[in-house]
């Protein structure tokens, strides 16, 4: 061996070969130079991160339904509340008719005044809460029937008697026992009705 082959082959020479803390190099990869360089975490890792998740999504989940529940609850207390007082809103519209009956009546029973008067007062009164509650029944898409002149309606009308009429057609009505109405465009109550059978050729 040469000299310059010895000078070369020293220990200072062989500490830089086996030292990997010097310059150049290879260092192992850890945490986001890990990530980077495309090395997957550990299992464990990878399962703690899964079991999160899935119990973050399991809590949306049961928040959900329970979000869910709450609201059919409350839709089934407004359907019942509304099905309850359904005609809250008619027995209002209602209620100035029976004021108007009520007065009718108090002025048609009212001493110190003759009994023409009082009759005259309470007829009055009678038709214009009869006004009134019409109104208020039209207000509300209840209509009467017009039967009275009209051919007899079986599907409309319900006929009580016949009875012979001088002016009124055979198969027509002659007159209203009870006035029939319409709700929209269904039928209400069919009227009940006195129908003509024509002339008395006897």
């Amino acid at each position: 061996m040469s000299k310059i082959e010895k000078e070369n082959d020293t220990p200072g020479m062989e500490q830089a070969k086996s030292d990997p803390t010097q310059e150049g190099a290879e260092q192992p990869l850890t945490g986001t130079a890990a990530e980077d360089a495309g090395v997957e975490e550990p299992l464990e890792s990878q399962l703690a991160k899964a079991k999160e998740e899935v119990a973050s999504l399991k809590d949306r989940l049961l928040r959900s339904a329970a979000e869910n529940d709450n609201f059919k609850k409350r839709l089934e207390r407004e359907k019942i509340a509304s099905l309850k007082y359904a005609g809250e809103t008619i027995f209002r519209e209602i209620l100035p008719s029976t004021d108007n009956l009520e007065r009718a009546v108090s002025q048609g029973t009212a001493e110190g005044l003759d009994a023409e008067t009082r009759q005259k007062a309470l007829i009055e009164g009678v038709q214009m809460t009869l006004k009134s509650l019409m109104a208020t029944l039209a207000k509300f898409e209840v209509k009467p029937i017009e039967s009275v002149g009209k051919p007899f309606d079986p599907q409309h009308q319900e006929a009580l008697v016949m009875e012979a009429s001088e002016t009124v057609p055979a198969q027509h009505v002659v007159n209203e026992y009870e006035k029939g109405f319409w709700y929209k465009d269904r039928l209400l109550r069919p009227a009940k009705v006195i129908v003509s059978s024509g002339k008395d050729n006897g």
